[in-house]
């Protein structure tokens, strides 16, 4: 959930996903939103970190650059209240985020004709950049396409199938009562979940080597964890594709084996 009081806090990712507009339809939503002035591709642009042909933020600057717009702008009222209820009358967009209040959820729900409105996500780890080997891992983008950006960590045959291992084996944060239920959203979910499915699927997702080819051998190697650079110094990235449910002790126990 949120953690400042900035506008367009990101929560998970600090990617905006493709930035190539002749070749992927997001790249090219960027660039029709870019034309028409859109404030968040501003914001994203001013403090965009090195990512490859993806456009990734820094998500504490990209945050204040949209905050400081929006509250400078003359017709842009920021409230900082509770609300409780839908207006009555007029137009109003509602985006309520991960954790909406229970009087607001229900008078969306009346209003909707829904009993609810789901919103899942998981943790998003970040590791230290001064904690990653570079005597194992590269630096490199898939298909060497948009520079050398991601950090690229290999895994074999054997050590790929003792992280799945350890993933199913790991203590998961127990789920509340309100989200037992909630249906996993495909392009999100985590890595446990996916490794749930079989031992194979993380190496078709977010794990998967193709196109990397490790100086060492010269090959793709049996399975690779990416790692996407998350503010503006370098210091902190991001673990591409790894959302988990996983307890903080088990990902620093696991996520250290890799």
């Amino acid at each position: 959930a949120h953690q400042t009081d900035a506008l367009a806090e990101l929560v998970c990712s600090n990617s905006f996903r493709s930035d190539d507009a002749e070749n992927n339809a997001v790249g090219l939503l960027h660039a029709e939103m870019r034309a028409l002035g859109s404030v968040i591709m501003a914001a994203a642009d001013a403090h965009k970190v090195p990512a490859g042909s993806a456009l990734a933020v820094d998500r504490e600057g990209f945050s204040a650059a949209v905050t400081e717009r929006l509250a400078a702008h003359p017709n842009i009222d920021i409230v900082r209240e509770r609300v409780d209820a839908l207006p009555a009358s007029g137009l109003t967009i509602v985006a309520t985020g991960p954790l909406t209040a229970a009087k607001l959820a229900e008078s969306n729900g009346a209003a909707t004709g829904s009993d609810a409105l789901a919103f899942f996500d998981a943790i998003a780890p970040i590791v230290h950049r001064d904690s990653i080997d570079m005597d194992v891992a590269w630096m490199a983008a898939r298909w060497d396409k948009g520079g050398k950006d991601y950090v690229n960590c290999p895994l074999d045959k054997d050590q790929y199938h003792a992280f799945v291992e350890g993933l199913l084996a790991g203590e998961k944060t127990t789920f509340r009562d309100w989200e037992k239920d909630t249906p996993y959203f495909e392009g999100c979910m985590p890595i446990e979940v996916m490794a749930e499915r079989g031992l194979e699927t993380l190496r078709f997702g977010p794990m998967k080597p193709v196109g990397l080819d490790d100086p060492r051998t010269g090959r793709w190697p049996y399975a690779v964890v990416q790692l996407r650079q998350d503010n503006a110094l370098g210091t902190l990235w991001n673990m591409v594709g790894f959302q988990t449910k996983l307890k903080h002790a088990e990902q620093v126990r696991l996520f250290r084996t890799i």
